[in-house]
């Protein structure tokens, strides 16, 4: 970071610096008012609140007697991971779950945006990644933990160093948001036809009884295997820094969606089968915590393959892709449970896959489902992409910008002329 500045301990920068209770909280199915955030839900910046546990009240107020978090706040990662650092855009119910601490910067003597890419910085990295070595699980001790060593520009440099990595920031969050506004809303249209049976001209429509329960008449019960032309693994890939293809595997496979940031080169010959294609679902196969993740492919690179961990599902020509990818993706907590083995081996075969069942509706009520969804889940995709390379602008920007490397007046100018 900047040499010329000073460094000062962040317990003298922080109106506030709170550990969890270190207990594990009583958790109820919810959802409720009162949301706990883990160590999973920080990263990159952020605190992700689509996926938390609830508790009752009185188990909010006990854990929340040291502190109510407030929006502003930043929440570090002690352990299991260490290190990462997010900040809190919503406060309402939310209390820390273990192994996390919170650091509410004085407006006096830190901008609180500023200390969250401090902290999210190389020299802060460092510092935290050492205090937490020496055992086992990496660990930071909560005393360490108030004294990292925070570099500390003039007020009105911090503050301007924090709004231009946060402009990045906010549109990535706006962005996210409208992206679950249109999952949810393709979601709850996909339930609305398919699974309550609530498509256009149902009033009337008779209903036959299946071994599944009672369906529209002319709509039958499939198995996977019926609806798709192709299901296999991918290939064992030749990694190669030198060569321009890509695998996938399962890092690229998280939340319902693909990424190619964690994709790697490699330069063996692929079977056409196994390239890639518009509409296929990618699905985890292998391992515990990955195993049954599933993602639908919106766009593909030429030479795009998938590796042996990694189960190809391509729709059938007459099965629409939206009503096919969203079929699999609400079936991603069964193929969760699916997989079979021993602990550290368990895996997920094809044939189980392909042995699901689904509810199949006529050629045409699938294609006016996908006239209908595709617009959403086009936007979606964009808006991702969007993220994707807003995320690569800052990361490069970001240590720059905290080292006092470049000339905020320039950097200001730039991104003006770029608004």
């Amino acid at each position: 970071m900047g040499s010329h500045w000073p460094r000062r301990a962040i317990s003298e920068l922080c109106l506030d610096i709170v550990d969890c209770v270190n207990k594990t909280a009583p958790t109820v199915e919810g959802p409720t008012p009162f949301r706990m955030i883990r160590t999973t839900n920080v990263k990159g910046g952020f605190v992700n609140l689509s996926e938390v546990r609830y508790v009752e009240e009185a188990t909010y107020q006990q854990w929340t007697r040291r502190q109510v978090p407030r929006r502003g706040d930043i929440i570090l990662t002690r352990e299991a991971p260490l290190g990462e650092v997010g900040l809190l855009r919503e406060d309402e119910g939310i209390f820390l779950g273990q192994r996390l601490m919170s650091y509410r910067a004085n407006p006096k003597y830190v901008d609180n945006r500023f200390l969250l890419y401090a902290l999210l910085g190389p020299e802060l990295q460092g510092q935290i990644q050492a205090l937490g070595a020496g055992s086992t699980v990496a660990h930071m001790r909560v005393p360490d933990a108030q004294r990292l060593l925070i570099p500390t520009p003039p007020l009105a440099v911090q503050e301007r160093i924090g709004s231009i990595l946060g402009a990045y920031d906010d549109l990535i969050e706006v962005n996210r948001r409208r992206i679950a506004l249109l999952e949810e809303m393709a979601r709850r249209l996909f339930n609305e036809w398919f699974v309550r049976f609530r498509f256009p001209g149902h009033d009337g429509f008779p209903m036959v009884d299946t071994a599944e329960g009672a369906v529209p008449k002319g709509w039958s019960l499939r198995q996977v295997a019926g609806l798709t032309s192709y299901i296999s693994r991918g290939l064992a890939p030749r990694y190669d820094e030198a060569a321009t293809t890509l695998v996938i595997n399962q890092k690229c496979i998280r939340d319902q969606r693909l990424s190619l940031t964690s994709a790697r080169t490699q330069s063996k010959a692929v079977p056409v089968d196994k390239l890639v294609q518009l509409g296929d679902v990618l699905v985890n196969s292998t391992g515990v915590g990955t195993l049954g993740r599933v993602a639908q492919v919106e766009a593909v690179l030429e030479g795009l393959t998938v590796d042996t961990h990694v189960t190809i599902v391509r729709p059938a020509a007459h099965v629409d892709r939206d009503f096919f990818g969203l079929a699999l993706l609400r079936l991603e907590p069964m193929f969760e449970r699916l997989g079979a083995g021993a602990t550290g081996q368990t895996e997920l075969s094809r044939a189980r896959i392909a042995d699901v069942e689904l509810v199949e509706p006529p050629s045409e009520v699938q294609a006016s489902f996908g006239r209908l969804v595709r617009p959403m889940r086009e936007l979606s995709f964009r808006l991702a992409q969007q993220n994707e390379a807003l995320i690569a602008s800052r990361t490069l920007l970001h240590p720059r910008l905290i080292g006092g490397e470049l000339s905020l007046d320039e950097v200001e100018r730039e991104l003006e002329a770029a608004a």
